[in-house]
This record gives C-alpha cells, structure tokens and sequence, in this order.
C-alpha cells in the first residue's frame, strides 16, 4: 500500500486538551480558556468541512468533567449550548448534520432540549457530520451497549451467537458513523482519556503540544500530512492488498 497525497481522514476524531492551560499562562481564569477553546471549535470543524472530512467527533464533555468545580461545569454547559443555537443558521447553510454520543439523561431539561432540536433540525442535512461527544465515557458507552443486548437475549429477541462486532458497533453512542481514521490530541499529553476505546482499535494517532485554543488550520493540515504518509495495514503486513 502506498500512501495517497490527497488523502484526508474520512472520520476525524479530536480531544480538545489545554484550555486551562492556556488560560493559566495568561493569568486568566480557566472559563476565558473554555471561551477561547469554542473560537478553536467553529475554525476547525468548518476547516475539516472544507477539506473533504465526513464526520468530526469532538471530546466536548466526559462524564469525569464533572468533578471540576460547579462554576466551571455550569460555564462550559452554557458555552456549548449558546454555541449550538448560535451556529444553526450554518450549520443549515453548510449542510452540517449534529449527532450527539454520550449519556444525555444526565444533562439538564434545558441542554437537552437544545441538543435534541439542533439533531432534528439538521437530520436531513449529509454534506458533514458534526458529532458532539457531550457527558461521554467509552466505559459507560461500553456498558451500555452490553446492558442494550443483554436486554433483548433476555426478552428473545437475540440468541448469544447473535452477537457480533458489527452488531456490538451498532448499539454504541456511535452506532451507524465509520470508525475514525484519525485521532488528534492537542495539549501533548499522551493518553485517551476514557475516549472512544473500542473505535479506536485501528486509528492513527497524532498528538501536538498545541493548546487547543492555539490550534489552527495550519496545525490541522499538519496532521492530515502525517496521516498521508501513515501506512494503515489493519494487523496486515507491508504490501497486502487488504
């Protein structure tokens, strides 16, 4: 296999790291990071847009995120729901589909009901996926999954050897979007934080020691670079056809 130059990830997935970092170099409090980090979000997610990606999955919000300080949950909450309301107009005009992966039983009545407007309003739109990772832990992706087919071997609806990886993919937060071919983490930290474990098993990996509110198109072309020249042989060997 050779790599293709022009070749981008059809499903990008990124951890968006650093944003308290960067605040905290300037002496600003960790909010003015979050703040800084949505101007990051609408420049990468239309960037990959224009670059041919079909689907961008953002670590916006795990399920740990809530051990930080109330004030600072209820701040990145604000943040991500008056983002989403102020981005439909473009999201309409670009054909951007929102999806949301995590466990959403957990957010306010509020931040639901945005969430599960912005999905129906843009569910017919198919030029690119943005799907927003919001309260999501692939632990407790995983495990819903399982308690999900569990439920229907119990009820009849499976037998045991009905259960396959493609049908265990398709009862995850993701179910029905390909597995991503890259992963970014920005902030140079060397770990995936509870992110996405069992789609991850064949992505390339790509970490920056930019802070996410520092990242750019410059950054991003960066990546897709590395990934051009990555030889991608899912448990293979060099030179197998598949």
């Amino acid at each position: 296999m050779t790599a293709d130059i022009d070749k981008v990830p059809h499903h990008l997935a990124i951890i968006m790291d650093g944003n308290g970092r960067w605040a905290r170099a300037r002496m600003l409090p960790r909010v003015a990071g979050h703040r800084k980090g949505v101007s990051a979000v609408r420049r990468i997610a239309y960037a990959c847009a224009d670059r041919g990606v079909g689907v961008l999955t953002l670590y916006s919000f795990s399920t740990e995120n809530w051990k930080r300080d109330p004030e600072e949950v209820a701040t990145l909450m604000g943040l991500i729901d008056r983002s989403i309301r102020k981005e439909l107009p473009e999201f309409q005009r670009r054909g951007v589909q929102v999806r949301i992966c995590g466990r959403q039983g957990d957010l306010s009545a509020e931040m639901r009901q945005t969430l599960e407007e912005h999905v129906r309003a843009t569910e017919g739109n198919a030029q690119f996926v943005l799907n927003l990772a919001i309260n999501y832990g692939a632990r407790a992706e995983i495990v819903d999954a399982v308690r999900s087919i569990a439920r229907d071997v119990r009820d009849g609806r499976l037998a045991p050897d009905d259960v396959t990886e493609d049908l265990f993919s398709d009862r995850l937060y993701t179910g029905g979007l390909p597995d991503p071919d890259l992963l970014i983490r920005t902030g140079g930290d060397m770990r995936i934080s509870n992110f996405l474990l069992w789609q991850l098993a064949y992505t390339e990996f790509y970490i920056t020691p930019t802070l996410w509110p520092d990242f750019d198109e410059a950054g991003l072309d960066e990546a897709f670079q590395a990934f051009r020249g990555r030889e991608r042989r899912y448990g293979g060997v060099l030179g197998d056809a598949g």
